[in-house]
């Protein structure tokens, strides 16, 4: 066995070790903390946030879809090519035409034989000229008519067509124009549609920051209060051990301890949550060890100046505003492009058509064309009022609008009226709490004092401790109503960079 004398050379061994393990790891464990600022929050918050991501992509159709518009103005090049069987053909001689072509021949000699025969009767040897001849008449007249019937022969059962068109828009009742202006508005829409998101972004990270560093603080404070109550049911059940104070005195610190012991755990809880919801809009995993740089200022915010109020600054920057707009415009520019149904349209056209056969030299079977310019009018004449009534629709659409744009104008100003407010108040629950701590911490001190002296009772103490922890309390909250005060009054005039 080890004797006494070995087992302190160990102890102090161990001893010595553990300072030292204890220095060689600290750096390690500093390291795998991050501190993030607000700035970077922000920053993080704005690249991985998704609902951004999507905005961007809006954005990027907006700007397509104004290129598109662009490309109306521009001659439309199309081409189009066909191959057509049919069971029959085009026929330009009826069969009995084809008939007697055929035997043209054969008609001609037998009429010619028939007028000339009291002349052949009387004439032998003309009669023997003609049997000569007659034959081969009729074979080559037979044969002439049957070339007729082939030149007239279409052969349009196997029909190849092609042709390209080019069509360049003159007049097209202005709707080519408002479409035009209406992809402007779109993607300028889709820009402030963007920006309205990135500064919901940034309201909900800040606060979401500053309630991380509220609940740490509270966390401290917390702690603190619970070594004021521990130490206080020290020195209450030491006094009951002597016989001066009562065994209810202890019972009451020990309920205060509790107390206390189970506030540090819910604020505990509460922060792990928080710092879980700060990583999850920064795109940081949820069980990121993360330190925010305001958590160890001792004071989180300092009076400031009431700013004035400016609601025509808000007015000029909201982007939910300038959307709004936005749409009004829209509405007036789709009011533009229904009016032009009742307007005329001119398009001047030109291209080259191709078929084979061909109707150029006859049926020919091979490929031939021609060129074509032409222009183009439609006049609307009677459509039973359809286009007016889609006009009032329009319209009356664009009043609401117009009206949803007055609205939201005079909420906005109700908006900076409140926030500018509520950051004056702000400032002056601040400057109170403040001014609370100090007469706490006074009568924290004096109390803690005349317990010694046997002055005051364990009640008393406690009293002013929970004023104390109240105090601080308030002037946590006052200091994170500071920043976020200052936060709403930024979005709310539309500055919140």
């Amino acid at each position: 066995m080890m004797n006494r004398k070995g087992l302190k050379t160990v102890r102090s061994g161990v001893k010595g070790f553990l300072p030292f393990c204890l220095f060689a790891f600290l750096p390690f464990t500093a390291s795998a903390q991050r501190v993030l600022s607000l700035d970077s929050c922000r920053q993080m918050a704005l690249r991985n946030n998704k609902q951004l991501g999507i905005s961007k992509l809006k954005q990027d159709v907006a700007a397509n879809t104004r290129k598109a518009a662009r490309t109306k103005y521009l001659p439309h090049v199309s081409a189009l090519g066909a191959y057509e069987y049919t069971s029959r053909e085009i026929s330009l001689l009826s069969d009995v035409m084809q008939g007697e072509l055929g035997q043209l021949g054969t008609s001609f000699a037998g009429g010619l034989t028939q007028g000339m025969a009291p002349l052949l009767a009387q004439d032998p040897k003309m009669a023997a000229i003609m049997g000569q001849l007659g034959p081969m008449m009729e074979q080559m007249l037979n044969a002439e008519g049957q070339k007729i019937v082939d030149a007239f022969h279409t052969d349009t059962r196997n029909m190849f067509i092609g042709s390209v068109t080019l069509t360049q828009p003159i007049f097209m009742g202005g709707s080519i124009i408002a479409m035009n202006k209406m992809a402007d508005i779109a993607e300028e829409m889709a820009g402030h549609s963007m920006e309205a998101r990135r500064q919901a972004t940034l309201y909900k990270i800040d606060q979401a920051y500053w309630q991380v560093v509220s609940l740490y603080h509270k966390k401290k404070l917390a702690e603190g209060y619970l070594d004021l109550v521990k130490k206080l049911d020290a020195d209450v059940h030491k006094m009951i051990d002597e016989g001066v104070a009562t065994r209810s005195d202890g019972l009451t610190v020990d309920v205060k301890v509790n107390e206390a012991e189970m506030t540090l755990t819910k604020v505990s809880d509460g922060l792990v949550l928080s710092r879980m919801l700060l990583c999850q809009l920064c795109g940081l995993p949820l069980d990121e060890q993360v330190a925010l740089a305001d958590e160890q200022a001792e004071n989180i915010a300092v009076v400031e100046l009431t700013p004035q109020l400016d609601v025509e600054a808000a007015v000029e920057n909201r982007p939910e505003l300038k959307m709004l707009q936005n749409s009004v415009d829209i509405s007036k520019q789709t009011t533009n492009v229904l009016k032009a149904g009742n307007l005329p349209q001119v398009a001047l056209t030109g291209g080259y058509a191709v078929s084979n056969p061909n109707v150029f030299n006859g049926f020919e079977k091979r490929f031939a064309g021609l060129w074509n310019v032409g222009v183009m009018i439609r006049v609307p004449i009677w459509n039973w009022g359809d286009v007016m009534y889609k006009v009032r629709a329009s319209k009356g659409a664009t009043s609401i609008a117009n009206l949803e744009l007055a609205e939201a104008k005079e909420l906005i100003e109700l908006q900076v009226n409140q926030t500018t407010f509520k950051v004056a108040e702000a400032n002056k629950k601040l400057t109170m709490a403040q001014a609370n701590i100090q007469r706490a911490d006074e009568n924290l001190r004096m109390a803690n004092l005349g317990f010694k002296e046997g002055v005051i009772t364990p009640a008393t103490v406690m009293e002013a401790q929970t004023a104390w922890l109240q105090a601080q309390s308030q002037k946590i909250d006052a200091e994170i109503d500071v920043k976020l005060s200052q936060v709403d009054l930024q979005k709310a005039l539309g500055t919140l960079e």
